[in-house]
């Protein structure tokens, strides 16, 4: 179902692009003014605040690229929505690197503002890095699964844990000849005290051998 969603929001982004950031794309295309030639510049080289066109041109493009962040950035959205359009423009793209005419061609109303802004945003290379941007999500794991797999993930991590520390054993081997207690590693339960009597009654030890002769 999320990315029966995502496939809906991958149209509506296209269209955003083609429609809201073309038509912005084309208002504030200005290619650069000769030297000293501050007439030719974008406001006649003054303050932009009081153009309307400039400010909607710049409105529509920001929106553009709110809603492509948007996609692209929240983990719970699916990677087609951004990754759909994303592959488009990048086989536009392609398509214009081997035939200029043939790329061209398949813009739709390029009569109209949003045609010749789509086809200056090819020309210029802008389609190619918004595309190179809007497939990353794409090749990330964790996007293609659900909220409720990655919880399932965790859950059955946490409960395997306590079974894996169970195996594990509490204690180290005992060494051959050494009685000990529930619970600890290698201590004997004897005393000291008890170890040293036995070796004076050995026959083998020095001091019984001594007090013989």
């Amino acid at each position: 179902m999320r990315h029966r969603i995502g496939v809906i929001m991958a149209v509506v982004m296209t269209a955003e692009l083609f429609f809201a950031g073309s038509w912005g794309y084309l208002r504030l295309l200005r290619f650069p003014a000769p030297l000293d030639q501050f007439s030719q510049l974008p406001g006649a080289g003054g303050s932009l605040l009081s153009h309307h066109s400039v400010l909607t041109a710049l409105a529509a493009i920001a929106g553009t690229g709110l809603l492509a962040g948007l996609l692209i950035a929240t983990p719970r959205v699916s990677p087609l929505a951004a990754g759909l359009p994303g592959l488009l423009l990048l086989g536009w793209t392609g398509l214009y690197l081997v035939s200029v005419r043939q790329a061209v061609d398949l813009i739709p109303l390029r009569s109209d503002p949003f045609g010749a802004g789509f086809e200056a945003m090819l020309f210029n290379g802008v389609l190619a890095a918004a595309g190179l941007a809007m497939i990353i999500p794409m090749f990330v794991p964790s996007r293609w699964r659900t909220r409720a797999e990655v919880d399932d993930f965790f859950s059955s991590t946490a409960e395997t844990a306590p079974t894996v520390a169970a195996k594990v054993p509490q204690t180290l081997p005992v060494l051959p000849g050494q009685d000990t207690a529930p619970g600890t590693i290698g201590v004997p339960s004897e005393s000291a005290a008890t170890w040293s009597a036995a070796l004076r009654m050995s026959p083998s030890s020095p001091t019984t051998l001594d007090g013989d002769r």
